[in-house]
């Protein structure tokens, strides 16, 4: 299974090999579970860097206590509809979906719900806990960050302070809800770590020398000093980015009330802001669905730039890849087959055949 095929496995076998290397990590029963489902809901949507890609790294997150092997959250304080939590070093994994049951059930009583959790090890693709608001008919944004990173620099600057900051939305249509996440960097760490292992340029200048220069090039974020990452809009724009990084840590560091000062230098432990919203507390749900969906229906009748490339909605690039793979199976690259293929020998787990 080494060669340079790729390999199609189902999600199911991906699903239980994971759970049972991250049982014998240490993680409860629950725990490996949680975990497991939503690093295989990252392949199977197709955000690659955010699934089993980094098994490896909740392993030894679970081996050497950065990241608790069960336990419980702790609920700080609480009004109506705003919740804060301190996860202690659970993994975001199994905290977010949670987070997302309680902001729900504070919008069916008071028509929106806020959770803040701080101390989350790994949380992963956003994109993935959307649908579980989406799906009972309501309207979730999450932000994210992590008080112990700093690898994006403000506009003008060469020097980084923030961490890359993910963004999500979901909403409920008619049809297939919309759903949008996106870094409010230039690119994902997980991305420049990506390309460094294919020995592949970056798709555009998302990286900034430590002479101040903008660059393609993945591989000076290893180098001494490192490059940082350029915030959202790039050499032209990235006032922009830095504004949006700003409400990012502002929404969740600043209410969480821990932050850089605070927070141990290279911790990966994240905070982040779930805030759900129960449109049936302003209207007719279906009304609302009707306005979404003219607003899908109106993208799809724009005019392509490219007939071969028709405009997509958030979301829908996502939906059809995971229906390819649950009919075909997951695709990984040979590289990341080897990469698992090292904790099945490290584990003594063997993996699935394909």
């Amino acid at each position: 299974m080494t060669d340079q095929k790729n390999i199609r496995i189902s999600a199911q076998l991906m699903r239980d090999w994971a759970r049972k290397c991250l049982e014998q990590a240490g993680a409860a029963s629950e725990l490996a579970k949680a975990m497991a489902e939503n690093l295989v809901a990252a392949d199977l949507m197709g955000f690659r860097t955010h699934g089993l890609m980094r098994l490896r790294y909740n392993l030894n997150c679970l081996q050497d206590g950065s990241s608790r092997s069960n336990g419980e959250i702790k609920v700080l304080s609480k009004r109506a509809a705003v919740q804060l939590w301190d996860a202690d070093l659970l993994s975001g994994l199994y905290v977010m979906p949670k987070a997302v049951e309680a902001a729900m059930a504070m919008a069916r009583h008071c028509g929106t719900g806020t959770v803040v959790v701080k101390r989350a090890q790994h949380v992963a693709a956003l994109a993935v806990y959307l649908e579980q608001a989406t799906e009972q008919g309501m309207l979730v944004q999450m932000m994210c960050a992590t008080p112990g990173q700093q690898v994006v620099a403000p506009f003008g600057a060469k020097s980084a302070w923030f961490s890359p900051n993910p963004f999500a939305i979901g909403a409920p249509t008619h049809g297939q809800p919309i759903l949008f996440d996106v870094s409010l960097s230039m690119t994902a760490a997980g991305k420049v770590r990506k390309a460094i292992a294919e020995q592949q340029p970056l798709p555009y200048p998302a990286l900034i020398t430590a002479d101040g220069n903008y660059t393609t090039d993945a591989t000076t974020f290893l180098a001494d000093p490192a490059s940082v990452l350029a915030p959202l809009g790039g050499e032209q724009l990235g006032y922009k980015g830095t504004g949006l990084c700003l409400f990012s840590e502002l929404w969740t560091m600043g209410l969480s009330q821990l932050g850089r000062y605070q927070e141990q230098a290279g911790l990966d432990a994240n905070t982040v802001w779930v805030q759900v919203v129960d449109p049936s507390a302003f209207g007719d749900l279906d009304e609302f669905k009707n306005q979404a969906q003219a607003m899908v229906d109106g993208i799809h009748a724009t005019t392509p730039i490219n007939k071969q490339q028709p405009v997509r909605v958030p979301g829908e690039g996502a939906f059809k890849v995971r229906q390819q793979q649950l009919q075909q199976g997951i695709e990984y690259t040979a590289a990341l087959w080897r990469q698992l293929e090292k904790i099945a020998q490290q584990t003594g787990i063997q993996l699935p055949a394909n």
